[in-house]
């Protein structure tokens, strides 16, 4: 006789979409680090950055200001989806997790790498993933 088998099941509590939008984001933060992080280990890819390259372009103030942008919007997405009126939430996720999508499929053209590319189609998943949580976000009578 099985003494755990009570007939009882397991409490699954809703999530409220704000605390999904805010880990989606979460986990996106980390997938570009580490997907930045294994570059590192691309042959060649050391020297690059010491001969002043990130990638095919120099390495400027106004290239590293940009990459800054691009990390401190999903980085302050994570609080954004938790503060912010249902509203406004709902199309700034809308909003910016597209212009991400569109960022994370134009990273991944013309990639070899094999790695980067299952990192890409994760990222571009988890975006549309929240893109559909903030389109789909529940209604509650007023």
């Amino acid at each position: 006789m099985n003494s755990n088998n009570t007939g009882r099941q397991l409490e699954d509590m809703k999530i409220p979409v704000k605390l999904k939008l805010s880990a989606l984001w979460v986990v996106l933060m980390a997938f570009y680090i580490y997907a930045d992080f294994f570059s590192l280990f691309e042959p060649g890819e050391i020297e690059e950055m010491l001969a002043g390259r990130m990638g095919p372009y120099p390495v400027t103030q106004g290239g590293l200001f940009t990459a800054t942008i691009l990390m401190v919007i999903p980085a302050v997405m994570i609080f954004l989806s938790l503060i912010l009126k249902p509203t406004v939430n709902r199309w700034t996720n809308i909003i910016v997790g597209g212009l991400y999508l569109v960022v994370s499929i134009q990273n991944i053209i013309g990639e070899t790498w094999a790695y980067y590319i299952f990192y890409g189609i994760i990222e571009a998943l988890l975006l549309l993933l929240m893109v559909w949580y903030a389109w789909t976000w529940p209604k509650q009578e007023a």
